[in-house]
């Protein structure tokens, strides 16, 4: 299916690493050009490398995401180099595992702000532009936000954020005709979830066992699958879909685990 996304301007915070890579690379394959903002002045030159080896067209703009005048900069950089903004996803964001038993004022309003806030300034940066061009966001979420997971209370709240800021944009930008949806993600085989696991005592252990739970073909969604949905709800093939949450994530959340 022909998305219609070519040479369409498409914002990706953290879209150097992991489920922000997945979807940079659909996306290209769709023919849009995503442009990465994030701070990690390593990774983002060899994303933008390897993307454009695809034969993509890819751009960047560093910024600290917690820094609302970088987000604010970011913005400028982006529309000054494209004259435009088509879409933003708000994907930028880390387990960081402040829990109330150990965590403190400092820790978990620092989650918050790492986590939740930058997707409230990137949107209103990036507001003016997306009127103009009736385009759309996408905001990444968590399951944590909906099971919980234990040991992660400014993540989940954060998430759970996200998904109020989803719905409450959805309405407040009808007027504009600009589509607000969100995708729930579970169990993603990025990088950093390569990395958790190896964390344990038996690896391949404690992946079988977390695969074995998942409904759908015991197995891990992938970023690219993340990438497809981004790409979908972005599309003028989505056009009527608003303030939705939708779970990729092989039934995870909902379906019943002993299946």
């Amino acid at each position: 299916m022909d998305l219609n996304l070519k040479e369409k301007i498409i914002v990706v915070t953290g879209g150097s690493k992991g489920i922000g890579y997945g979807i940079c690379e659909q996306l290209i394959k769709e023919g849009a050009i995503p442009v990465i903002v994030g701070r990690d002045r390593r990774s983002i030159p060899h994303a933008v490398k390897k993307l454009k080896e695809t034969g993509g067209n890819v751009g960047f703009a560093f910024a600290e995401l917690t820094d609302p005048k970088d987000c604010k900069k970011a913005v400028e950089q982006i529309i000054s180099e494209y004259g435009l903004i088509d879409a933003l996803v708000n994907n930028a964001g880390v387990n960081d595992g402040v829990s109330l038993a150990d965590g403190d004022f400092e820790s978990f309003t620092k989650s918050i702000h790492s986590n939740l806030t930058h997707y409230f300034m990137m949107a209103h940066y990036s507001l003016p532009a997306l009127k103009k061009s009736k385009g759309s966001i996408v905001n990444i979420g968590s399951k944590t936000s909906f099971t919980g997971q234990g040991g992660t209370s400014a993540y989940a709240a954060a998430n759970g954020g996200r998904n109020a800021l989803t719905r409450e944009w959805a309405v407040e930008l009808l007027p504009f005709s600009i589509r607000v949806n969100s995708i729930i993600v579970a169990e993603c085989y990025t990088p950093l979830y390569k990395k958790w696991i190896k964390s344990f005592p038996n690896p391949e252990v404690k992946l079988k066992e977390i695969e074995s739970n998942i409904p759908l073909e015991n197995r891990m969604t992938t970023p690219e699958e993340i990438g497809s949905a981004v790409a979908f709800l972005i599309s003028k093939k989505s056009s009527h879909t608003t303030g939705q949450l939708l779970f990729v994530d092989g039934g995870y959340s909902h379906l019943d685990r002993s299946l």
